[in-house]
């Protein structure tokens, strides 16, 4: 199976930029599994890429470089390989501090073995503010479980909290009042447990299966 490898590419910004890049990765068989315009300061933009090829990037390299409009082309691992599966966590500071502190100590556990588990946080206050969030985590590269770290999350969120389980998102809730909790696929009440199990619950070096849990509230 080929490896997905990452490749930055510097080129001039405008209309039809992406569609030559893509075609030339198409030419040598590219598969494109994500895109991210890292940077569009006219007159240039940075663009990166994640993707597969049957053969060494050399070629393609050369061919890109080849274009008019591309001034440089980097090769580099991709963030997968780097910074692995992403742990989101959302909700009030002071919990999702503390959810952070299980789910650092326990990535770094496993990433010792091999693992690339990565933890992001967001403290956020307000059931809108809270809603968009949730909703957006699944947008997010290599996110595999959301953690929500509050006293009290009802309403919109829960509605989110549904609509990303539904995409296959984890979602782990402290146990907190309103409705979430009933919401999400476990409720755990000390925070720092939370995030110990969150990155149990994604590492394929743990032997945790959410799945073959008898309660889901902890």
């Amino acid at each position: 199976m080929p490896e997905k490898i990452g490749i930055a590419v510097h080129a001039k910004s405008g209309p039809g930029v992406l569609h030559q890049l893509t075609g030339v990765m198409a030419q040598h068989g590219g598969d494109i599994s994500s895109v991210d315009i890292l940077e569009s300061r006219p007159p240039e933009s940075r663009i990166y890429f994640e993707i597969e090829l049957p053969d060494e990037p050399s070629k393609l390299v050369a061919d890109l470089e080849a274009l008019a409009i591309v001034s440089k082309v980097n090769v580099v691992k991709s963030l997968g390989k780097i910074y692995g599966k992403r742990i989101i966590i959302i909700g009030g500071g002071a919990q999702v501090g503390q959810v952070a502190i299980g789910a650092i100590s326990e990535a770094d556990r496993h990433n010792i073995r091999g693992e690339h588990i990565s933890v992001d946080t967001i403290p956020l206050v307000g059931e809108q503010a809270l809603a968009d969030a949730v909703r957006a985590v699944p947008n997010l590269p290599r996110a595999r479980a959301l953690v929500l770290a509050g006293s009290l999350m009802g309403g919109d969120i829960h509605e989110a909290v549904m609509e990303v389980r539904a995409q296959g998102l984890l979602v782990i809730s402290l146990n907190m009042a309103g409705s979430v909790p009933d919401a999400a696929d476990l409720v755990v009440t000390d925070p720092v447990q939370a995030g110990v199990m969150a990155v149990m619950a994604v590492a394929d070096t743990a032997k945790f299966n959410i799945q073959r849990l008898t309660r889901r509230v902890f």
